[in-house]
């Protein structure tokens, strides 16, 4: 694949799939049937490069409808793109959804990381190989985390065709994976939302409080449980008042990074240049995470009011929501309620009667971890490769087309309205003076009920533990996902903030909390972190590049001895951790020894 277009023609499925993204082409210089009259000059060229953002919907189109990309449909779509195919392919093969290879029109994904290797995927799929066996339609696909943690081991079953028909199985057995993959349609029903939510019906929840209660499909019922009333406030205060606010409250971002929301929402909206963008970090793709899925699939309108107040507040008249490939239910709810929100005028060029014009458009991603970094979910949205840029400039200077952009995820955002409708002073009152407000954590593991549990910051992890039913013979805790670090049985009384992790040696990320016993080898489990950061990796720097290779190597020698014979590999792990903490561009360089490294001096893995 070159900078030169082919000569291979797409089919009439992928034609037909790039048209109703696009439209019909208005020329030939765009793919349309040949016409010596429109080939004596080009018309469209400017416009068409203008649309370069919709090169990941386009890859979608053909993949949803076919199963795969060819080089004809590819050709087609940069045509009408003016994208050079080099370019797009390099877009297509970044992400791990897409094939530019035939196969079936069927893919299996199946969750091979932490929380189901834990619960037996790797016995699921060969049993599911077995079961299935040749030439059976369906191509297995070995893959990272599905976000469905709280019932592992998980499976989804992607079938191709108009439209695209998705299953999900989970907790899987091979029987209900196999069936999910032959019959779409037949499989079982996915468990409600609230199914995730341990604490459901309980008193003083905040975030979690809607979820189970309301229907996420009826922004009706939204509204009588207390919905639209704080973008209501936030009209009345003002787009400064409402930064305010924020800033009061001690709101900081719950991705993992801590960065305080209000002072990224101040110097957004200070910023000259115009226009301002918004854009949703719903993309959590962090092992273990699965709480931004809970909220959009038990209460979607929560997050589309609360991006509507975070644009009034930045000056942002359009938002983007980056969506998980892997959450087809939760992409079904939020494309309802921005679609209810649109027809009842609370997005579209007149809000409330207000005079204020926001919209949102939402962009589903396509199985790429890297895309968690802000940068790299710019260049995704924009159709190139999802690899981060270099700061400065900063994404409130420079961010999504080049303008100033606030980007927060789904938890960080939906926290702005309870700070609104209870006042910036209550809401910090939640929590400690450092780490103010309500904290969600995804537990899962070894424990008796997993799911999203809702605590204020400062309770203790053994709390969290006790309220999720930790099993016996608990060997370790992991915390913040395969970025996060590991802790002792010995050490739950780690407080859950950041500050409080810190000072112990770890780190609360996004809120993963996943508990293994010792039926769980160890070893395995870090090989398992390495073989993710090796997939992982956009390969841009070097030391991300080379170093999670040379981890995985390291931990692949190591992995059946002790002791002396293991030193020298230790000690190179070290170097090559050190190396990558310090010189990688973005966090996944930069944290891809954590685990690691925390296993081997606070669980002593390797002696």
């Amino acid at each position: 694949m070159d900078l030169h277009f082919g000569d291979s023609k797409p089919t009439d499925d992928e034609r037909a799939a790039v048209d109703a993204l696009l439209g019909p082409p208005q020329s030939s210089w765009e793919g349309a049937d040949r016409s010596d009259a429109d080939l004596r000059w080009a018309r469209g060229g400017r416009e068409a490069r203008d649309r370069r953002d919709l090169l990941l919907p386009g890859l979608h189109a053909v993949n949803d409808r076919v199963g795969w990309i060819s080089e004809g449909a590819l050709d087609y779509l940069c045509r009408r793109l003016t994208v050079p195919p080099a370019e797009a392919y390099g877009v297509a093969t970044f992400y791990a959804m897409f094939s530019v290879r035939p196969r079936p029109r069927t893919v299996l994904h199946v969750c091979t990381d932490l929380a189901c290797t834990a619960a037996g995927a790797q016995d699921l799929c060969t049993g599911i190989e077995a079961e299935l066996g040749p030439g059976s339609g369906v191509h297995l696909e070995r893959g990272p985390c599905l976000g469905l943690c709280e019932r592992a081991p998980a499976a989804l079953a992607i079938r191709a065709g108009d439209p695209v028909r998705t299953a999900v199985a989970a907790p899987a057995t091979v029987r209900e994976a196999v069936l999910a993959a032959r019959a779409p349609d037949s499989a079982a029903q996915e468990p409600p939302a609230v199914t995730a939510v341990p604490q459901a019906g309980q008193d003083g929840l905040v975030l979690l409080r809607r979820v189970g209660v309301v229907d996420p499909s009826s922004l009706d019922d939204y509204r009588a449980h207390g919905g639209y009333t704080a973008l209501r406030e936030a009209f009345a205060l003002g787009p400064a008042g409402v930064i305010r606010e924020v800033t009061e409250s001690g709101l900081v971002g719950r991705g993992g990074a801590a960065f305080p929301t209000g002072r990224k929402w101040q110097a957004t909206a200070s910023q000259p240049d115009r226009p301002h963008y918004l854009v949703c970090n719903a993309d959590e793709s962090e092992p273990g995470t699965f709480k931004d899925r809970v909220l959009m699939e038990g209460d979607p309108y929560a997050l589309v009011e609360a991006m509507t107040i975070a644009a009034y507040a930045v000056g942002a008249h359009r938002g983007y929501l980056y969506l998980r490939g892997e959450y087809p239910r939760a992409m079904s709810r939020m494309q309802n309620a921005v679609d209810q929100a649109r027809a009842r005028g609370l997005l579209g060029d007149d809000i409330l009667g207000q005079g204020y014009a926001f919209d949102i458009e939402i962009r589903r991603g396509a199985g790429a971890y890297i895309c968690g970094e802000e940068t790299a979910l710019f260049n995704s949205i924009e159709g190139y490769r999802g690899e981060p840029r270099a700061k400065p400039p900063f994404p409130v200077e420079k961010g999504l087309f080049g303008r100033p952009t606030a980007e927060n995820n789904v938890e960080t955002l939906v926290n702005v309205l309870p700070i609104l409708t209870m006042g910036a002073a209550a809401y910090a009152a939640i929590g400690t003076a450092r780490s103010t407000g309500p904290k969600l954590f995804c537990v899962s593991g070894a424990v008796e009920r997993p799911g999203v549990y809702e605590l204020p910051f400062g309770a203790t992890l053994g709390e969290l533990l006790e309220s999720a039913g930790v099993r016996d013979g608990l060997r370790a805790v992991l915390l913040g996902g395969a970025a996060g670090g590991f802790v002792r049985p010995d050490e739950l009384d780690v407080p859950l903030t950041f500050e409080g992790t810190r000072e112990a040696g770890t780190t609360l990320g996004s809120g993963v909390v996943m508990a293994f016993d010792d039926t769980v080898p160890l070893p395995r489990l870090l090989l398992r972190i390495a073989e993710f950061f090796r997939d992982e990796s956009c390969g841009q720097c070097v030391p991300c590049r080379v170093g999670t290779v040379r981890q995985e190597e390291a931990l692949h020698r190591i992995a059946d001895r002790t002791g002396a014979a293991a030193a020298g590999d230790i000690a190179l792990l070290r170097e090559v951790g050190r190396a990558m903490r310090d010189a990688s561009i973005c966090g996944l360089g930069q944290t891809a020894w954590n685990a690691v490294e925390s296993a081997i001096d606070r669980l002593g893995a390797y002696e």
